[in-house]
């Protein structure tokens, strides 16, 4: 089992002028400390369940170019892009930027979208629910078209696309891993099963069943569901002296038995760095062997 890192808590005690040197701290412990993954949210204002809407937040991919310019090894995405805050071909064009200058560690995290409150506020583009899901299917197949071979026009009902030229190519191939965001069981999984590399889902006491419906979905369209990594957004808290370690290796077991091969978590006062070494010493390793 490999774990990761979401920084959605940009609010640290030295302030937004130290968020660059706080950043990079964090980007290099978590290298060091073995996590497989590090990625950003892809909001403009803070979110409520992570603090007050007015608190810090930076845009996704600048930061994620950041963080590439401090790791070597960590693959990096926005958990995730929100896919109507930025057109389809500008998306791949990011991504994979972001993927040459970080030589191949881009993943593209990709979701509909939820948040109109700060979609309202800023001005960007957000229409219903259906149409999103829409413009999702349609911005995978213009991305997953922009990393292939063929430079051909692209035509749907929400983006067209004259020429899908992409130069510089990914350097990771085929493309860059794609992971789609959420757990609706007749939209969201069934374009895990047909586009992704990964699925995000919450832990809960759903997993098992969002597993057997993503593997139902993967059945329908001819997939194989071994080919894709079973990802899990949990809380996981090893406390800031270790003390409950073991209860978080615990559950993680619990999760590799039902076949998650990743767990991606928030770190508490990650710019302290405690845990993030904490979780080093005592958790990375441990689970690599589940």
């Amino acid at each position: 089992m490999l774990l990761g890192v979401h920084l959605a808590n940009l609010t640290y005690d030295n302030g937004p002028a130290a968020l660059p040197g706080d950043l990079a701290a964090i980007a290099e412990a978590v290298e060091s400390a073995g996590f497989a993954k590090l990625s950003v949210m892809d909001h403009v204002w803070q979110i409520g369940p992570v603090g007050p809407v007015d608190t810090d937040m930076l845009e996704a991919y600048t930061t994620l170019g950041f963080l590439a310019a401090h790791t070597e090894r960590v693959e990096l995405l926005s958990w995730v892009t929100a896919v109507v805050y930025r057109d389809p071909g500008l998306l791949a064009k990011i991504v994979t930027t972001l993927d040459v200058l970080s030589r191949g560690r881009a993943w593209l995290g990709i979701g509909a979208a939820w948040n109109e409150e700060e979609s309202r506020g800023l001005g960007l583009f957000f229409p219903g629910t259906a149409e999103r899901f829409e413009r999702l299917e349609e911005a995978l197949q213009i991305c997953l078209q922009m990393w292939g071979d063929s430079q051909d026009a692209y035509e749907g009902k929400h983006y067209r696309l004259e020429r899908t030229l992409n130069v510089p190519q990914a350097i990771r191939r085929p493309h860059p891993p794609i992971l789609i965001g959420g757990g609706g069981e007749k939209k969201t999984l069934r374009l895990v099963a047909q586009y992704a590399q990964a699925c995000n889902l919450f832990d809960g006491p759903e997993l098992s069943h969002k597993l057997d419906v993503l593997k139902g979905h993967c059945d329908a369209v001819g997939r194989d569901y071994d080919e894709l990594e079973i990802t899990v957004m949990s809380r996981l808290e090893p406390g800031e002296n270790g003390e409950h370690v073991d209860d978080v290796l615990d559950h993680l077991r619990e999760l590799a038995a039902l076949g998650v091969h990743h767990v991606h978590t928030g770190v508490p006062a990650a710019a302290d760095l405690k845990r993030i070494k904490i979780y080093g010493e005592r958790i990375v390793p441990a689970a690599a062997e589940f």
